[in-house]
């Protein structure tokens, strides 16, 4: 972060300042527990906590300073508050305005599944010629997005920045800081769809990215997709993917099982030869996005190439990963949804050589779909001939164990807890066989048991 003064920071903010308003800040945080000397702290009120409890400790250790919602009954001397009427609309404000500092091209994802791993794509196709700023890790919410603004430094020549949401009205309030040049959708599904009345409700959510592209600015959409092909964007806009009417299309398409893909991506420009050593067919459409996002930029071909060439997912992110006596672990374990779970199951058919095990947890925030989302899972494992169904959760247990045996998967157990699925994933787990790990994260927590996995002394 490039050092501004509090009195910026206050009117960027539109609160009250308390203290030095020439005091200089060159970063902040929103955990007291980390705070370094000369940090600004942001106290955030949760269901759980409230950080403005934590705001002498903060101060104490050292920061110089706060935003606060309501000002604490006893002022540090030397330190500098500044009252705001709401602690987590001031950061995204000050990002909103540090943002406003920077003359770059900045882009803005959003959508139901594949934005972090579009995210991981576009940056590495950008390296190739910009040093690009990227949101870390999953950081795609009301806190994340604003600190990764908030990251930018004079040395940055793009931005790639991930939105999620999980209510109506969040993606639109986080784009009035980020302001994006390009705004990308991947795609609509029923992914918390627990916090909407309809897929229809999602889509007029994630559309709230365009509300804020600024002038002459690009909109990115998956063109597979059929309910994003009812949006109009009032901008230029570019579909992307298999179908026909798509301007950014996906041809040659060859599946090379668990080593990747191959295919090619045409555009009005050029046809761009890729290969993406990640496999599943979506890694070809979310690629032809990013190429979309890239020839806007001004990327050359050969950048693009060897870009997407250098993919590598994630953490916990469809990570095929190559465990002791020619094991393998297809580590998806980061979340879960009745769509994609279906898409991995299908990677998984591809293994030969060995048993195919999946080992499956609880999809949430599934709202009316959930019965159907399981039953829909289960029965594509008996259908592609998955030898074992390990399943985890009591939604499981009702919906998708019962649909998996009705459709002849040989062997389906199910269990309560994560641990004792992976007790007996490893006893099952011979050389040549391929497993599958895949649940609703927060819930579940299978990426616990990968790490289990890696660690195991297998023979």
């Amino acid at each position: 972060m490039i050092a501004m003064t509090a009195a910026q920071m206050c009117a960027a903010a539109g609160g009250t300042l308390y203290g030095d308003q020439a005091a200089v800040i060159t970063s902040l945080s929103t955990d007291s527990r980390s705070i370094r000397p000369g940090d600004w702290f942001v106290p955030i009120a949760g269901d759980r906590f409230d950080g403005h409890d934590y705001i002498h400790r903060a101060l104490s250790a050292g920061g110089a300073g706060c935003f606060c919602a309501r000002l604490p009954e006893e002022l540090l001397p030397g330190k500098t508050y500044i009252l705001v009427e709401d602690t987590k609309r001031a950061l995204r404000d000050l990002a909103g305005w540090y943002r406003g500092q920077f003359d770059l091209p900045v882009v803005q994802i959003t959508g139901s599944m594949g934005k972090t791993t579009f995210k991981e794509l576009l940056s590495g196709i950008l390296t190739q010629r910009y040093n690009t700023l990227k949101t870390p890790g999953n950081l795609n919410g009301d806190i994340g997005a604003p600190l990764t603004l908030l990251s930018l430094l004079p040395e940055h020549q793009a931005a790639v920045v991930e939105t999620g949401m999980d209510a109506p009205g969040q993606i639109r309030w986080l784009g009035q800081a980020v302001r994006p040049d390009v705004a990308v959708i991947t795609n609509i599904d029923d992914v918390h769809l627990e916090h909407f009345g309809s897929r229809r409700d999602i889509l007029a959510a994630k559309a709230e990215i365009l509300e804020h592209l600024r002038p002459h600015g690009l909109a990115v959409l998956c063109g597979d997709d059929e309910l994003l092909n009812t949006l109009s964007p009032d901008c230029e806009t570019l579909r992307c993917g298999f179908s026909a009417g798509c301007g950014v299309r996906v041809e040659d398409l060859e599946e090379r099982g668990l080593e990747g893909v191959r295919f090619t991506v045409v555009t009005d420009r050029g046809r761009y030869p890729l290969e993406i050593a990640t496999p599943g067919v979506h890694m070809a459409s979310l690629a032809a996005m990013a190429v979309a996002v890239a020839e806007r930029l001004g990327l050359t071909a050969e950048e693009i190439v060897r870009g997407a060439a250098a993919y590598a997912p994630a953490d916990n992110r469809l990570r095929v990963e190559r465990l002791p006596g020619g094991r393998l672990m297809i580590n998806d374990s980061y979340n879960a949804n009745p769509r994609s779970v279906q898409a991995d199951l299908r990677i998984l058919a591809h293994h030969t050589g060995g048993k195919r095990i999946a080992m499956l947890g609880d999809m949430t925030e599934l709202g009316a779909a959930e019965a159907a989302g399981h039953r829909d899972v289960g029965r594509l494992a008996g259908e592609l001939g998955i030898e074992a169904l390990l399943a985890v959760g009591p939604r499981s247990r009702e919906h998708m164990v019962p649909a998996a045996k009705a459709a002849g998967c040989p062997d389906v157990r199910w269990f309560e807890t994560r641990d004792e699925a992976r007790d007996a994933l490893v006893e099952m787990f011979a050389p040549g066989d391929a497993a599958l790990l895949k649940a609703s994260h927060f819930l579940n927590r299978f990426d616990l048991a990968a790490d289990d996995l890696r660690r195991y002394p297998f023979p």
